[in-house]
């Protein structure tokens, strides 16, 4: 390679008269190189270098390639890991690396077979951060030459420039936002301890002084993954930097010797870029490649929670097996399901506040309870107790032929007059305290007729006058009868004396007359 420095040196100590062999000693340089420029002056210098400065053109196979790149993208100021990207994207290997390419590059410029329309823009430096501390978050459109538009979601570890990019069809909504965010944690492997983001209205509604206000979905986001918040001031994109950096990275270097016609396309092509390129070359800013630093970041993110916003992934989900009350366990509190889960095993999904549980086999949600921190308590819902899987019909003729008597009938009808908006709870109500019990139908017909005597048609009401009943019964059969002088069992009854009441005066007289 020829050293215009070098050439200096050489000649600044043959000026000072110093020999060949000195010099070589001095600068420890080859001796045919210190001879080749000992011996040259500067006319013969610039001939030399003219003709040797672009020696290398292991890459002038690719000239037309290089060429075709800059005039797609009219003449821009492309980066050179991109072209690099592109060549070895569409060739496999290249014969030399980044630099030779840029030499070549530089020579297709001062040669005049390429000319560039420079465009600048100048971001404000931001202090390097420690691992986990910050993840940095921006969205961006491009349009490609197909004329698809693409709607770019863009986040960045601030420590090893780690990144992550997905593109969309159409405008993002908050909750796209939050499951491109969680997919994107998932992609790190942890949650970092703050997001930076901008005042973006999918996020944050307003802001005054440092008094922010989130979009309802996004504010239980990040209280259900515990992230701090840092909101840019409008107008500061330099806060954010890195995801600016990152933002004109994905537009210069990717979509700059690109088109795409489809989102699947793009799609599977920025994940491949992103580890090829984004993240399997060396960044500028630290120096060292974001695929190894990611190993290092990753001990210091916290685990991804299960999400509310996720509640439909397989992935998080726990097999959970109902036992014979219709209840599972999670966190040793019992939550209810309906009566046809008895036995059976169903999959439930845990977040910060809520229970999630679902049919095994179709997948279907099945029921969401908010999660109890009290051990020990048993959840339920109402309508658990209603038996949704019968119709109303078949739960009313059903309770009616629980029993033939005349009573029973004229009760239901009236306990239905009485509660028409509560048929199906009431009809619960009399299979849970009159089916499974081994009811006495005398006693029944007493309570019957005590109910609809003093109008009280709710089998609530039925079931207590029924015990009451029924201990009253009880209680008359464990009456001990009086033995009759006329007994005649295997013992002489007790002869108990007889007096005369003047026996009794007599003891008591004595005793007023004291």
């Amino acid at each position: 390679m020829i050293r215009k420095k070098m050439y200096k040196q050489i000649q600044t100590f043959k000026r000072q008269g110093h020999s060949k062999k000195e010099i070589i000693t001095v600068l420890e340089k080859d001796p045919k190189t210190v001879a080749k420029y000992y011996r040259m002056d500067e006319r013969d210098f610039r001939c030399y270098r003219q003709q040797h400065m672009f020696r290398d053109k292991m890459l002038e196979e690719y000239e037309k390639d290089i060429l075709e790149v800059y005039e797609t993208n009219e003449f821009a100021k492309l980066n050179m890991s991109s072209v690099y990207d592109y060549l070895e994207e569409r060739y496999g290997e290249l014969p030399a690396n980044e630099q030779t390419l840029r030499n070549y590059i530089s020579y297709l410029i001062q040669t005049d077979k390429l000319r560039l329309d420079e465009r600048l823009r100048i971001y404000t430096k931001v202090p390097e951060l420690p691992f986990g501390r910050q993840m940095q978050l921006d969205f961006g459109q491009y349009r490609c030459r197909s004329g698809l538009k693409l709607f770019i979601f863009a986040a960045v570890l601030s420590a090893s420039r780690y990144k992550y990019i997905i593109f969309q069809g159409h405008p993002f909504r908050t909750t796209e936002v939050i499951d491109h965010l969680l997919s994107c944690f998932d992609y790190f492997g942890g949650v970092p301890g703050e997001l930076v983001i901008d005042q973006d209205r999918l996020m944050v509604v307003s802001e005054n002084a440092g008094d922010i206000i989130y979009t309802d979905d996004f504010k239980y986001l990040i209280e259900e993954q515990e992230i701090r918040m840092y909101v840019c001031h409008k107008d500061d994109p330099e806060t954010k930097g890195k995801i600016e950096n990152v933002i004109k990275y994905v537009k210069c270097n990717f979509f700059g010797i690109r088109d795409f016609k489809s989102l699947e396309e793009a799609n599977t092509g920025v994940f491949k870029w992103l580890k090829r390129r984004a993240n399997g070359k060396i960044s500028q800013a630290t120096k060292k490649i974001p695929a190894i630093l990611i190993e290092n970041e990753r001990e210091h993110l916290r685990p991804v929670r299960n999400s509310i916003f996720r509640k439909g992934s397989l992935i998080g989900r726990e097999e959970r097996n109902v036992n014979e009350k219709d209840r599972i366990s999670v966190n040793a509190c019992g939550y209810q399901l309906p009566s046809k889960y008895r036995n059976k095993t169903v999959e439930v999904y845990v977040t910060k506040d809520k229970v999630f549980v679902f049919d095994i086999y179709t997948g279907e949600e099945i029921v969401e309870y908010d999660l109890s921190l009290i051990p020990g308590k048993v959840i339920s819902k109402r309508e658990y107790r209603r038996e949704n899987e019968k119709t109303l019909q078949e739960l009313k003729d059903y309770v009616i032929g629980m029993f033939k008597d005349e009573n029973w009938k004229r009760f239901i009808a009236r306990n239905f007059q009485a509660f028409p908006r509560y048929i199906r709870d009431q009809c619960v109500e009399a299979k849970r305290y009159f089916e499974a019990k081994d009811i006495d139908i005398f006693i029944l017909n007493r309570a019957l007729e005590y109910c609809l005597e003093n109008n009280t048609p709710s089998f609530a009401n039925l079931n207590d006058t029924y015990a009451y009943f029924k201990r009253e019964h009880e209680r008359e059969d464990l009456e001990i009868p009086t033995l009759s002088l006329d007994y005649q069992g295997g013992h002489e009854p007790l002869r108990v004396t007889a007096r005369d009441l003047s026996v009794y005066k007599e003891i008591i007289s004595p005793q007023r007359d004291q």
